[in-house]
């Protein structure tokens, strides 16, 4: 082998690397809006995560992607360890198709339709639609599909570099007695391991093992422990993508690991000894494109068809491994950037952390209301953490919003980003409310202060109101339902009158000597409290009612609903009637 074989070799194991990451990258962008319906399908049933985990990966030509992002799901509560467990096994037999499709490269025919089926007949027409795509279409997705086609453009002739450049050592006694040494079975995993654990891909540390074996000097006797290797190295990935994750991801990582490790143990306990007792003749033989594929698929299918009777106790085992820990008080959540590649996974993501933040604003919400008339310390201090998690949440989903939006966004997606960001410092508002109505309350205590009889009858029914325009919005915002957002923007006015009908009420109680002008200026502060609360849930409610129509125009919407829809009279008569208006 001259310097030049050498060189052309790394030359093709570069292109082949980059086309494998380009072409799944573009993959997994491309299919990034459907493998959200497949996780939503997932159920803790193992055949249908099985499936699922295989067609992901099958999709995307990467195991360690899918587990990666599983790893993802599982640390941001999208996916729970159950539903992992059969995820990951089902990833494992999808990474095969990549060998599958390279094993096209060993079809020797003069039939001009088998010899079509051969890469290096089609690969150029690939790379030519490829450009166009690519260069000549403005569409994101148009532009991804190009990525796709280039990549495994990119991918095809990086692989026949490589088999051409190793194609001249079939005869050097010394790469001979190289793969002479990795009949050892021990040998061959440990080499096939840190290859995989190098490059982070098992489907790529097959593809170079296929190249190699063009040479006619890898027997299936050496082959065969270093596919068992490669399963375990491809764990790698997921293991440091749980760095910095949940105890939950942690478990799917070792998962993962486990799964591949204990499979590996038991088909090289099996394979040894056939070796020693049998000693088939196959193993002396040269293993071919499609002998590897046929291996490497094998192998990933009788570990799925051992281990998934036992995805249980996998599981407990996991659990047993990592341990919880010392309990602590459930504190605000990161989200998870690995997510930031696959924007409407990480949009859900989000989305599920923003109802964990209307859900500590709602209890800030409804405790403030309540303690206004039954003041309690403990209460207290539980709404003002529950605001100071809503100041947390703002922060995280704030920044994370900003980092996703330098992806490259579909326009639904953009709307959504958009949404949340604006809907969070609503949120927030809310809390910081609540926590200024307790303050109300503490004053109306520390300065022995009570309500009249009518004022607290005006506080209960205008509390009501708060209440039930607080359950339409965040219901509204949960399930994302456009009936609900419609009923609030007229409860809200509803409210505006209320409020407008209590002070000029109080008023006369201080002009008649039955109010302290103290008690006035807390309720009146009281008061002011409750409109903007009522304000912020409209602003909520108009922009689900905008993301719903596609139109970013928050005040026009309301105002179009308050002058030309029925409904909002219809409703608002309807509140006016129930609220005494």
């Amino acid at each position: 082998m001259t310097i030049f074989d050498f060189l052309n070799l790394l030359g093709g194991l570069c292109l082949f690397l980059f086309g494998m990451n380009l072409m799944g990258e573009a993959l997994e962008r491309r299919a990034g809006g459907k493998l959200k319906s497949l996780i939503g399908k997932i159920t803790s049933g193992k055949g249908a995560g099985f499936l699922t985990g295989l067609g992901v990966t099958a999709i995307i030509q990467s195991s360690s992607a899918t587990t990666v992002m599983v790893v993802g799901f599982v640390n941001s509560g999208l996916m729970t360890l159950k539903q992992a467990i059969n995820v990951i096994m089902g990833a494992n037999v999808g990474t095969t198709v990549t060998s599958w499709i390279l094993s096209l490269g060993g079809i020797d025919s003069n039939n001009v339709f088998v010899k079509m089926l051969k890469p290096s007949s089609f690969t150029p027409i690939l790379a030519l639609i490829g450009i166009i795509f690519y260069m000549f279409f403005k569409s994101s997705k148009k532009k991804d599909t190009g990525c796709i086609l280039l990549g495994f453009a990119t991918l095809m002739v990086g692989m026949e570099s490589m088999t051409a450049a190793v194609s001249g050592l079939s005869n050097v006694p010394a790469f001979k007695n190289m793969f002479l040494m990795f009949k050892n079975p021990v040998f061959g995993v440990l080499v096939g391991a840190l290859l995989t654990a190098i490059i982070q891909s098992s489907s790529a540390s097959v593809g170079i093992l296929q190249a190699l074996s063009a040479t006619g000097q890898v027997s299936y006797g050496a082959a065969i422990p270093i596919i068992m290797g490669q399963n375990i190295g491809t764990c790698i990935t997921a293991v440091l993508s749980s760095i910095g994750a949940n105890k939950n991801a942690k478990r799917a990582a070792f998962v993962h690991l486990s799964f591949n490790f204990i499979g590996s143990v038991i088909l090289i306990t099996v394979f040894m000894l056939v070796k020693v007792l049998l000693a088939p003749v196959i193993l002396n033989q040269a293993a071919t494109l499609y002998g590897i594929a046929i291996v490497h698929s094998t192998f990933n299918i009788l570990c799925v068809c051992i281990l998934m009777p036992f995805s249980s106790l996998l599981e407990k085992l996991a659990n047993k491994i990592i341990k919880e820990g010392k309990p602590e008080e459930e504190d605000v959540e990161t989200l998870d950037e690995r997510l930031l590649s696959t924007p409407t996974l990480a949009l859900e993501q989000c989305r599920n952390t923003v109802l964990k933040m209307a859900k500590q604003s709602k209890t800030a919400l409804k405790n403030s209301l309540q303690i206004f008339v039954n003041y309690s310390e403990q209460e207290a201090q539980k709404i003002q953490k529950c605001e100071q998690k809503c100041d947390k949440y703002e922060d995280i989903i704030g920044t994370y919003l900003i980092k996703l939006s330098s992806e490259r966004l579909e326009q639904n997606e953009s709307e959504q980003s958009a949404e949340l960001l604006k809907i969070i410092g609503d949120f927030e508002r809310i809390s910081d409310h609540a926590v200024n109505i307790t303050k109300n309350a503490e004053e109306l205590r520390n300065k022995n202060l009570t309500l009249t009889e009518e004022a607290a009858i005006e506080y209960e029914n205008i509390a009501n109101a708060l209440n039930e325009i607080a359950d339409l919005t965040f219901s509204a915002f949960k399930n994302n339902d456009i009936k609900k957002a419609i009923k609030v923007e007229p409860l809200e006015q509803v409210i505006d009158k209320l409020k407008e009908k209590m002070r000029s009420q109080h008023i006369i109680r201080m002009q008649k000597g039955e109010c302290s002008i103290e008690t006035g200026f807390i309720w009146s502060d009281l008061l002011t409290n409750l409109e903007r609360i009522s304000d912020h849930c409209s602003n909520i409610a108009g922009c689900i009612i905008d993301t719903k129509n596609h139109n970013l125009n928050l005040h026009e919407t309301l105002n179009a609903t308050k002058q030309k829809s029925k409904t909002f009279s219809a409703n608002f008569k309807a509140f006016s009637e129930k609220y005494g208006i």
